[in-house]
């Protein structure tokens, strides 16, 4: 057991984790399934919400369809698996390792944070992404020794 000082004040969370806010709005389908579209040539993506601290997009993701490797530069952020499944392949100097995400699962990100995520299944897939800062994005390519380097 322990005391509790008598002038502690808890203070309120300003915001919640990308994490917490990727889960919430993915169980809310009123926030997003007006915007859902599924396009043959390209993963499609649309604006949920962008507010000062954040922005929440949602993609869908047909079989085959996939993001180029990439980080988000100084974003954080996470994203959580609606429907279907992803792949992500995330990717550390020297190393490759892929997570298989399922609907309720939600992955997390930050700077230096290098990964690709695909729809190597049958059956088309959605996800919900929150991103801290602006959604910025910086391609990836492995160097002919297994490197990772910025892509030219």
């Amino acid at each position: 057991m322990f005391a509790v000082p008598a002038n502690t004040v808890a203070l309120p969370a300003t915001t919640a984790h990308p994490a917490l806010i990727a889960r919430d709005v993915a169980a809310d389908r009123t926030r997003w399934a007006h915007l859902l579209r599924y396009d043959p040539d390209e993963r499609f993506a649309a604006l949920v919400e962008r507010t000062a601290d954040e922005e929440i997009w949602l993609l869908s993701w047909l079989p085959g369809q996939e993001s180029d490797l990439h980080n988000h530069a100084d974003s954080t952020g996470a994203f959580a698996v609606v429907t279907g499944t992803l792949t992500e392949l995330v990717a550390r100097p020297g190393t490759r390792v892929s997570h298989r995400l399922v609907p309720g699962q939600v992955r997390v990100f930050g700077p230096n944070y290098v990964h690709q995520v695909r729809n190597a299944n049958s059956d088309p897939a959605i996800s919900i992404h929150v991103y801290r800062a602006e959604r910025a994005m910086t391609p990836f390519r492995y160097a002919a020794d297994g490197r990772l380097i910025p892509a030219q």
